[in-house]
């Protein structure tokens, strides 16, 4: 049975954390509408910096809190705490290597050999020694220099946030730290047990043809309904009419708005910003100690290491939009060579009339020959740091939107030809260094819902497939751009757009080949916009649904969010 979502109620939850979510808004709405362009140079009236009254009542009110009789008894109650947590990291005498099944991944199909780990017991001698690093132990005051009051005011707020965390990693199939989980485990007198761990489901290199398209499972003829922006999956049309959806754990809005208020709330704490703040500061000055007592044995264990440097240790470039994974020069020289070797092919259609290369370059009056990397303009420096319009712009070569158009779009006239050949050659690098990796981003807007079957017929035609490559979705959160020109006539129609295809190319794939084949190879999504720009609404669950959202206004950051997470989250349960 699958995992229902915990549904909370509102007498169950602290009404006042909800109102300081509120007042947090309001108050950086209040701050954005007072903002000049100096602002960022400025010093608050309130900072604290050089307040040397306050700074006095706060140590006499420590002082005099650290002498009462129930301070002295909770400390000793966190010595306990601190002296199990470290029996939990120091093993004893009697120690023994734990057997951990290894993680695999794509990249590594085969485990490498475990190490040695030596305690304070006899060393197990497997693969290589681990260097005896000096160590450091710091003992007294658990509370790390602040009030035993704001420590255990931090501690709750933390770790319920990575309560909170853990329960929507868990509910989507995403991975969750081990660690993490283990120690929140213990918050509940629970034991935490491998089976528990989540893995998400990867798609090792196939054996065979990447671009068969025949051996593809039967069609399974569920029925998918989106009702207030989240997919419901039937078994047939006359459970969809009775509303007898399949057993998911549908999101509840309620539920996850509760959850909102408390980041919210924690975000402005000012006992958890000053614990967070010390204990950064704290864990930089511990590593560069570290560096400072073991940097020759770090330099040996380095040196001892086999094949392996900066060069040959394998890198993943997890950020990079398909249209910039090349750089400036090798787009410089792709123009150059495409526009000598094809000039008199036709590569689009402007006005009802057929443009070759060539006509297309002397309508801009521009020759490919005398363009330079400068003159090509497509590099992001410092002129677009806070500028968001310079940095779209940057996509465009010479600023020309037809080149851009021509080169680095998947839906054009010639089918993206150019742009896959782009994207082979940097793959065909990335192959043959070895140990380079890149998860580029691949747009789809949600205007239509053709977008998707473009993408993967692009991908399909042109065998775009590299066993260096996933690709990520990228959906820009452009909603009020297309409502203003009455391309879309509400928020749900995007999403519709957006995740409606996939759950129907999951259900049915024989129906739906390329995209099937093609989700194999997506590993996310990615929401992006500027962040710099705020929103008048604050989402909860008072909030229109997607479809009554008609309004020119873009929705805010948190509503795109809990949409997109629902339908990942449902699309993630189907395929499992």
């Amino acid at each position: 049975m699958p995992r229902q979502f915990p549904r909370l109620s509102v007498s169950e939850v602290d009404e006042q954390v909800r109102l300081l979510a509120e007042k947090v808004f309001a108050k950086v709405l209040r701050e954005e509408d007072s903002k000049d362009a100096f602002s960022l140079f400025t010093v608050p009236e309130d900072c604290p910096i050089g307040q040397k009254e306050a700074k006095e009542r706060e140590l006499e009110k420590e002082l005099a809190e650290q002498n009462s009789a129930e301070t002295v008894k909770r400390k000793k109650s966190f010595k306990m705490i601190r002296s199990q947590s470290l029996s939990l990291q120091i093993p004893s005498l009697d120690w023994k290597a734990p057997a951990v099944t290894p993680i695999l991944s794509p990249v590594s199909p085969v485990p490498p050999p475990p190490a040695t780990i030596r305690g304070p017991g006899p060393s197990v001698q497997e693969a290589y020694d681990v260097p005896e690093f000096q160590r450091m132990t710091i003992s007294g005051d658990y509370c790390a220099g602040i009030t035993l009051d704001d420590y255990e005011q931090a501690a709750n707020g933390l770790s319920k946030a990575l309560l909170i965390r853990e329960k929507y990693s868990r509910l989507a199939y995403h991975r969750f730290p081990r660690t993490t989980s283990q120690y929140l485990c213990t918050m509940n007198d629970e034991s935490w047990k491998m089976e528990d761990e989540v893995f998400p489901e990867l798609n090792p290199p196939p054996d065979k043809d990447t671009y068969e398209l025949e051996n593809v499972p039967a069609n399974l003829n569920y029925v998918v309904k989106l009702r207030g922006g989240i997919p419901h999956i039937y078994d047939n049309n006359e459970k969809a009419e009775k509303h007898e959806p399949r057993s998911f754990p549908y999101p509840d809005l309620e539920t996850y708005t509760l959850d909102l208020s408390h980041i919210l709330a924690l975000i402005t704490d000012g006992p958890t910003k000053t614990y967070c703040h010390r204990r950064l500061n704290f864990l930089q000055s511990k590593f560069k100690l570290h560096e400072m007592l073991n940097e020759m044995s770090e330099l040996k264990e380095l040196k001892s290491v086999p094949h392996r440097d900066f060069y040959n240790v394998r890198k993943v470039d997890t950020h990079i939009h398909a249209a910039a994974c090349m750089n400036q020069k090798h787009l410089l020289r792709f123009i150059k060579h495409s526009y000598r070797t094809e000039p008199d092919k036709v590569v689009t259609e402007k006005n009802g009339k057929k443009m070759t290369l060539k006509e297309l370059f002397e309508s801009l009056y521009m020759d490919p020959y005398d363009l330079t990397v400068d003159s090509l303009d497509v590099h992001a420096g410092r002129q677009t740091f806070h500028r968001f319009d310079k940095f779209n712009a940057k996509y465009n070569p010479v600023g020309a939107s037809e080149l851009r158009d021509l080169y680095l779009k998947t839906d054009n006239y010639i089918d993206g030809e150019y742009f896959a050949r782009i994207v082979k050659e940097v793959a065909g690098e990335l192959e043959e260094s070895k140990y380079q990796y890149s998860e580029p981003r691949l747009s789809i807007y949600g205007r239509s819902s053709k977008e998707w079957d473009v993408l993967a017929k692009w991908f399909i035609k042109h065998r775009v497939y590299s066993p260096h490559m996933r690709f990520m979705i990228q959906v820009p959160r452009i909603f009020d751009i297309f409502r203003t020109k009455k391309i879309l006539p509400d928020f749900g129609k995007m999403l519709e757009n957006i995740f409606l295809p996939l759950f129907e190319a999951t259900i049915n794939p024989s129906d739906h080949k390329e995209l099937y084949l093609f989700m194999n190879y997506v590993t996310g999504f990615d929401s992006v916009d500027d962040e710099s720009k705020h929103n008048d609404h604050m989402f909860s669950n008072k909030s229109p649904a997607p479809e009554e959202w008609t309004q020119e206004q873009n929705p805010p950051y948190s509503y795109y969010l809990f949409y997109m997470y629902a339908n990942v989250m449902l699309l993630n349960n189907l395929r499992k």
